[in-house]
C-alpha cells in the first residue's frame, strides 16, 4: 500500500511542478500515523516541496489532494490536510475487505513479493573463529542473519547463506598454546580442560587444527542445529590458501596498481576509495594479515555469481567497513553490492543484574545455555525485538516468564486464542460452509477495522526491511497484530446468536491466523495451537 501512494504522489507531483522537484526531493515518503485519527497512511510531501519551491505547505497539499481524488482511486475513503501540511489518507473498508479475500485465497503466498526475480544473494553471518562455543553475541548475529535471509526468500531472491570458518591463524596457534599449554594460552574453560585430555600434540599449529575442527564439529554445528539455523555453505579459510586464491588476489591488486610497499610490509591503498587508512596485506615478517583472507574471500564470493553479498559482523568489526568496500571497488565492483551489518552486544540480565561475560577467561554464557534457559522461541524473538545496530539487554526473567508481558508469550497467546475460536466453529459445519467475503459489510466496529489495517501491512513490512535491513520491524509487527487481535477478542463477541457477524468475524480471524502464522514462520518460532 505504502508503495501505491508513493506512486500516486510521484504521478501527482509530476503533473503539478514537472520532474524537476521530484528528483530534488529524492525520495517521497509514506509514514504510519501515530495517531489513527490522522489517517492510516500519512505523507510530509508538501513540506518538503514547500522549501523547495518558496510556496505555502497548506496550498500545495490541497493542490495535491485535489489531483489525486480527479484520479477517483477506488482504495481512498478520504484524504485529509493536517497542519502544518500533512496529507492525510484514508482507507476505504471496500479495499481492507477485497484485500483480507486475497489473505484468505492466497494464505502465506499474500506476503511474497516479486522483487528478487532469482538474483543472488549470499548472506553470511554467525562466522564465529572455531576457538569455543558460540555465545550470546553469536546467538543475535545468527538470528538475524537466518530471518534477513528467510525476507529475502520470501521476496523472490535466490539466497545462500554461509558460514566463513577462520581456520587458520594467530588465533588457532593460540588455541593450540591454550590446549598443550604456554605463555601464549588465551583460551579457558571446561572445553579446553577436555581438548587437553583428547589431543596428544606438541606442536601448537596442529594441536591447533585439531581443536579447532572438534570444536566447529562438535559445539558449533550443534549448537547451529539447536538454533534452528541451516547453512547452505560451510567454507573454510584454509581454502583459499590451498588454492592460492590469496597470492592470486595480491598479484591483481598489484598488477592494478593498489599495492605498495613501505617498512618491508606490503600494503593496499585502501584511502584510495575511501577508507581512512591504508591495510597491510603482507607484514613486515612475510605473514599474510587476515585482510588478505578477506580480500581473496570477498572475490570468491563475487566469481561465484552474487549480485549483493551481507555481512553480520560482530561489534569489534566497524573497521572491516570501509575496507571491504574499498578493496571491493578496487576490484571492479560497485561498494553498493556489499552491505555490513555490525551487531552491537549483548547484555544478559537475571533478577535485575547483569551477569559479567569474558570468552577468554571462560566466563560466558553460550547459546545453548539460552536456549535451555528460556527456549528457542523466546531466544529468537528477544533476539530480533532491537535493531541489530543498539545494545541489548535480554531479561532472562522476563523471557521465561508465562503473562502479557512477556512479548513472545503475548503474540503466540494470539494465535492459540484464534486457533481455539476456529476449533469451536469448526463443529458447525454450516456456518463453515456458508462463509462469504460479503458477510465482511458487517464489519464496522473501529476494532475490527483496526485488525484489518494491520493485517495488509505485511508486504509493506517485508519490503521495508529489504530496503534497510531493519528486521526489528517483524516483531513488532507481530505485537502489533496481536494487539489489534487482543483488544478486539475482548470488545467484540466473535460467537454470538448473530449468524452472519460470527461468520465476518470468523473470516477475520482466519485471515488473522494466517498472517501471524507467515510473521511467525519468517522469525522462525513456533506457532502453538494450544498454551
Amino acid at each position: 500500500m505504502k508503495k501505491e501512494i508513493r506512486k500516486i504522489l510521484e504521478k501527482t507531483v509530476k503533473e503539478l511542478q514537472g520532474e524537476r522537484i521530484i528528483s530534488e526531493i529524492q525520495e517521497i515518503k509514506v509514514e504510519y500515523p501515530p495517531d489513527e485519527n490522522y489517517g492510516d497512511y500519512s505523507t510530509n510531501l508538501a513540506l518538503l516541496m514547500a522549501k523547495k519551491l518558496n510556496k505555502s505547505p497548506l496550498k500545495l497539499a490541497e493542490d495535491i489532494k485535489s489531483e489525486i481524488l480527479k484520479s477517483k482511486k477506488n482504495f481512498l475513503e478520504k484524504i485529509e490536510i493536517k497542519n502544518p501540511g500533512f496529507i492525510n489518507f484514508f482507507i476505504s473498508r471496500k479495499y481492507l475487505f477485497r484485500k483480507i479475500k486475497e489473505i484468505l485465497d492466497k494464505k502465506e503466498k499474500f506476503s511474497e513479493l516479486n522483487i528478487g526475480k532469482n538474483k543472488k544473494i549470499n548472506i553470511e553471518f554467525i562466522s564465529a573463529n572455531p576457538t569455543g562455543p558460540l555465545t550470546l553475541g553469536n546467538g543475535r548475529g545468527g538470528f538475524c542473519g537466518d530471518v534477513l535471509a528467510n525476507i529475502f526468500k520470501k521476496a523472490g531472491y535466490r539466497v545462500i547463506k554461509e558460514y566463513y570458518i577462520n581456520d587458520v591463524g594467530v588465533q588457532i596457534k593460540k588455541l593450540g598454546y591454550s590446549v598443550i599449554g604456554g605463555f601464549e594460552a588465551v583460551y579457558k574453560g571446561d572445553y579446553i580442560e577436555k581438548l587437553k585430555k583428547r589431543i596428544k600434540e606438541n606442536n601448537p599449529e596442529k594441536a591447533g587444527e585439531k581443536a579447532a575442527k572438534i570444536i566447529l564439529d562438535e559445539m558449533i554445528k550443534p549448537s547451529i542445529k539447536k538454533m534452528g539455523i541451516k547453512f547452505d555453505v560451510f567454507f573454510s579459510e584454509k581454502s583459499l590458501y590451498k588454492k592460492g586464491l590469496v597470492d592470486k588476489i595480491i598479484k591483481l591488486l598489484e598488477k592494478k596498481g593498489f599495492i605498495y610497499k613501505k617498512d618491508n610490509a606490503i600494503w593496499f591503498k585502501s584511502t584510495q576509495f575511501g577508507d581512512d587508512k591504508d591495510r597491510v596485506l603482507v607484514r613486515a615478517d612475510g605473514v599474510k594479515t587476515y585482510f588478505a583472507s578477506d580480500v581473496a574471500y570477498l572475490k570468491n564470493k563475487f566469481d561465484r555469481g552474487f549480485k549483493k553479498l551481507i555481512m553480520f559482523l560482530g561489534a569489534d568489526h566497524y573497521g572491516y567497513v570501509r575496507r571491504l568496500k574499498a578493496v571491493s571497488e578496487a576490484l571492479g565492483y560497485k561498494k553498493e553490492r556489499i552491505d555490513i551489518i555490525v551487531m552491537q552486544l549483548v547484555r544478559l540480565f537475571e533478577s535485575g543484574k547483569e551477569k559479567r561475560m569474558s570468552k577468554r577467561e571462560g566466563i560466558y554464557v553460550t547459546i545453548d545455555e539460552l536456549i535451555n534457559d528460556v527456549g528457542l522461541d523466546a531466544a529468537r524473538f528477544f533476539f530480533l525485538l532491537k535493531s541489530p545496530d543498539t545494545h541489548l539487554n535480554f531479561d532472562l526473567d522476563l523471557a521465561k516468564r508465562k503473562s502479557k508481558e512477556n512479548p513472545v508469550y503475548y503474540v503466540q497467546y494470539a494465535y492459540a486464542r484464534i486457533c481455539s475460536i476456529i476449533s469451536k466453529l469448526e463443529k458447525n459445519k454450516t456456518i463453515k460452509k456458508q462463509i462469504n467475503i460479503s458477510d465482511l459489510e458487517l464489519l464496522n466496529d473501529t476494532l475490527e477495522l483496526n485488525l484489518l489495517k494491520q493485517l495488509i501491512k505485511l508486504p509493506d513490512i517485508i519490503e521495508e526491511i529489504l530496503e534497510d535491513y531493519q528486521i526489528q520491524r517483524l516483531p513488532q509487527y507481530a505485537i502489533s497484530v496481536s494487539d489489534a487481535f487482543h483488544k478486539f477478542y475482548e470488545n467484540c463477541r466473535v460467537i454470538s446468536e448473530k449468524e452472519q457477524l460470527t461468520k465476518a468475524r470468523l473470516i477475520l480471524i482466519m485471515a488473522t491466523k494466517i498472517v501471524l502464522k507467515d510473521v511467525f514462520d519468517l522469525m522462525g518460532i513456533s506457532a502453538p495451537e494450544r498454551m
